[in-house]
């Protein structure tokens, strides 16, 4: 499974951004699909999840402001990050779990995201 993740770049705070990330390969296999993020300097730390059935579970942090879905059609992952925040800023990796598997067996290369201020 290949995962490529794009929609990163710079947005102000309270603007907004969307974060897309596309699965192709044997993606049959695929239940939960996901967002961390990694800031500089910082331990790599989960976002948002979503499983195949729409399950979600999101980070105290992004409540409220962020929101996961997927179109599994498309074998697709998305991130709508409404009024971020500076301290949203850092790279953020989509993520693809097996059936049976972890949340995360699968990365993408990762994504920029800057929040100016």
């Amino acid at each position: 499974v290949q995962l490529q993740a794009s929609g990163g770049g710079l947005v102000q705070a309270g603007g907004s951004l969307r974060l897309s990330c596309a699965a192709s390969g044997r993606t049959s296999g695929i239940n939960a699909m996901g967002w961390y993020r990694q800031a500089a300097g910082k331990q790599r730390e989960l976002v948002a999840i979503i499983t195949s059935g729409g399950g979600t579970n999101y980070a105290t942090s992004v409540k409220g402001r962020f929101t996961i879905s997927r179109d599994n059609a498309k074998n697709t992952v998305y991130l709508q990050m409404n009024s971020p925040k500076p301290e949203d800023t850092a790279v953020y990796y989509c993520s693809a779990g097996r059936i049976g598997g972890s949340l995360s067996d699968y990365w993408g290369q990762g994504t920029q995201v800057t929040v100016s201020s």
